[in-house]
C-alpha cells in the first residue's frame, strides 16, 4: 500500500469528521472562524490517530477483526 492509499484514507477520515464537528459548532450557534478552525484541527488530529494506528497494524501485519476488509493479511 503506497502513499496515495494512506493519503486517501486520511482524507476519507478527516473530511467527514470536519463536516460533523463544524455542523455541531454551527448548530450550537458558534460560527466564528476560530470555532471552525478548532473543528479542522480536531478532525486532523483524530484522522491522523486513526490512520496512524491502521498504518502500524498494516506494517506489523496485525489482523484486526473490525478492519477485516482493510488490513492486509499476514504473508505465509
Amino acid at each position: 500500500m503506497g502513499a496515495s492509499f494512506w493519503i486517501k484514507r486520511y482524507l476519507m477520515a478527516a473530511l467527514p469528521l470536519f463536516a460533523i464537528l463544524a455542523a455541531v459548532e454551527w448548530f450550537a450557534g458558534r460560527t466564528a472562524p476560530a470555532d471552525f478552525g478548532s473543528a479542522a484541527l480536531w478532525a486532523a488530529v483524530a484522522a491522523a490517530l486513526f490512520v496512524g494506528s491502521a498504518y502500524r497494524r498494516s506494517r506489523k501485519a496485525i489482523v484486526c477483526p473490525a478492519c477485516e476488509g482493510t488490513a492486509p493479511r499476514p504473508k505465509k
